[in-house]
C-alpha cells in the first residue's frame, strides 16, 4: 500500500509539472542600428533584442465525454541590449527588459506547443521590430546624456 501510495505522489507531480512557468532559449533575435551625432563625434549604436517565451499551463483535461479547458498561454519578453560605440573607441553599454511584447495562447498542452509557439512569434517580427525601434528611440537621450557625462557636456553650435 505504501509504495502504492509513493507512486501515486510521484505520478501527480509528474502531471503537475506542466503548469509551471517555463522559459526557453530565445526564440528569436531582432537587430536595429542608428548612428549619433555628438559633438564628440558619431557614435555608432547598435541594438539586439532577444525574445524569450513564458508558458503557463492553464485549465484542466476533461473527464470522458466532456470537453477539455487545458490551455497554453504564453507571453514573449524582450531583452534588448545595446552596444554604442564612439569614435574613440570607447563603448556603452546598457539593457532594456520588457515583458509580453507579444502574447497568446494554444489549446493543449504547453509542451507539445513549443513550435507553434516559436512560429507564431517568428510571424510578429515586424512588431518585434517596431518595439525594438521604439526602445531604440527611447533610449536616444538616455545615450546622449552618457555622451555628454563621458566627453564633458560641450554644445557646439
Amino acid at each position: 500500500m505504501t509504495r502504492l501510495l509513493a507512486a501515486g505522489a510521484a505520478l501527480a507531480l509528474t502531471a503537475l509539472a506542466p503548469f509551471a512557468p517555463a522559459f526557453s532559449n530565445p526564440a528569436l533575435s531582432v537587430d536595429h542600428a542608428l548612428r549619433v551625432d555628438h559633438h564628440a563625434g558619431p557614435v555608432d549604436a547598435r541594438y539586439r533584442g532577444d525574445v524569450k517565451i513564458r508558458q503557463q499551463q492553464v485549465g484542466a483535461v476533461g473527464p470522458g465525454g466532456r470537453p477539455s479547458t487545458l490551455r497554453c498561454t504564453w507571453a514573449g519578453d524582450m531583452t534588448v541590449a545595446r552596444e554604442a560605440r564612439t569614435a574613440s573607441g570607447a563603448m556603452m553599454t546598457r539593457v532594456v527588459s520588457r515583458d509580453a511584447v507579444v502574447t497568446g495562447s494554444h489549446v493543449g498542452w504547453c509542451g507539445s506547443q513549443r513550435q507553434a509557439i516559436a512560429a507564431q512569434i517568428a510571424a510578429r517580427r515586424d512588431a518585434l521590430d517596431r518595439h525594438l525601434q521604439a526602445v531604440a528611440q527611447e533610449d536616444h537621450q538616455v545615450l546622449r546624456a552618457e555622451l555628454d557625462r563621458f566627453h564633458g557636456n560641450v554644445d557646439v553650435g
